[in-house]
């Protein structure tokens, strides 16, 4: 496995088990479109379905996690999501969501969760 794709993973792990202090239930981690992309974590948080970016870096050397969710990014989310609710359209929600979560990784990990990020 690539270092950037290790770290990425142990940044997931992290933000899946931060979410989930948080009462956020997890409904999958990882969904794969094709060669469309990724969803990092589809969750439900009380009536809300939450789909959610993280973020993972080393150090702040070249910049925040979150500054890495740019307008391309956003655009890929949103048509992954709208591909992933045409599929699942037994979901039961009030609201939808987008959050990302940024992870410094370190000898302490520093875990940010931004709460929507994009609105319609």
């Amino acid at each position: 496995m690539k270092k950037n794709c290790a770290k990425g993973r142990i940044g997931e792990n992290l933000a899946e088990e931060f979410l989930i202090s948080k009462g956020v239930k997890i409904i999958e981690k990882n969904w794969r479109y094709s060669r469309q992309g990724e969803l990092d974590i589809i969750a439900t948080d009380k009536d809300t379905l939450v789909f959610i970016e993280v973020k993972a870096r080393s150090s702040i050397k070249f910049g925040y996690p979150i500054e890495a969710i740019d307008k391309n990014k956003m655009n890929k989310i949103k048509t992954l999501a709208g591909i992933y609710l045409n599929e699942n359209k037994d979901l039961k929600f009030k609201k939808l969501r987008f959050d990302a979560v940024a992870v410094i990784l370190g000898e302490k990990p520093q875990i940010n969760h931004y709460k929507d990020i994009y609105q319609f």
